[in-house]
C-alpha cells in the first residue's frame, strides 16, 4: 500500500489525501479496482488530475474513520439496488418494463435490450436500466420460481 498520512473530508465537502511528505491534495477520487466481485480489495485513490496517489490493498484493513469515509463516497456514488424477486414484466419482448422488488422498495425500470442483462459468476447478473442504473441480482437461482421463469426469457 502506497503510504500516506491521513485521509479527510475538508469543509467544503471534498476528500483530501495528505501525502507522507505532508502535502495536501484536495478533490480525491476513490475507485474500486473490482467494485461487483471485489469490493473489499485494491482502491486506487486518485488525485483531481488524474493520477493514482495511493493503492489501499484492503478497506477492511484501514482505521475505522477512514474507511467509513471512504465507504461513505463510494455509497453516494455506487448506487446498485439488490433485485429480490422480480414482479412483473411488460412484455417478453424488448423494450419492456420492469417491475421488481429491491432492498429499498419497489419500483420499476425499462430494459432497451436483452444485452442489458450481462451475466456474472457464481449466477451474479448485473441488469441496466434505461436511466443507466445497475440493478444487481445477487443469485439468480435463489430467486423465487416466478421469477426466475421470467427473467430465463430474457438470458
Amino acid at each position: 500500500m502506497s503510504r500516506y498520512r491521513q485521509l479527510l473530508r475538508n469543509a467544503f465537502g471534498r476528500l483530501v489525501l495528505i501525502d507522507a511528505e505532508g502535502v495536501e491534495h484536495i478533490g480525491v477520487n476513490p475507485v474500486r479496482a473490482h467494485p461487483i466481485s471485489a469490493p473489499d480489495e485494491g482502491v486506487s485513490l486518485l488525485g483531481a488530475d488524474g493520477h493514482e496517489l495511493a493503492w489501499i490493498d484492503r478497506l477492511s484493513a484501514l482505521p475505522a474513520p477512514e474507511r467509513e469515509l471512504l465507504e461513505a463516497e463510494f455509497a453516494g456514488r455506487e448506487f446498485m439496488p439488490t433485485v429480490q424477486a422480480i414482479i412483473a414484466v411488460s412484455t417478453f419482448s424488448t423494450p419492456s418494463q420492469w417491475t421488481v422488488q429491491t432492498e429499498r422498495g419497489q419500483t420499476q425500470f425499462i430494459l432497451k435490450t436483452e444485452e442489458d442483462i450481462r451475466r456474472l459468476d457464481e449466477g451474479r447478473l448485473l441488469i441496466a436500466s434505461s436511466h443507466g442504473i445497475q440493478f444487481l441480482v445477487p443469485d439468480r437461482f435463489a430467486l423465487d420460481r416466478g421469477s426466475r421463469r421470467m427473467l430465463e426469457r430474457f438470458l
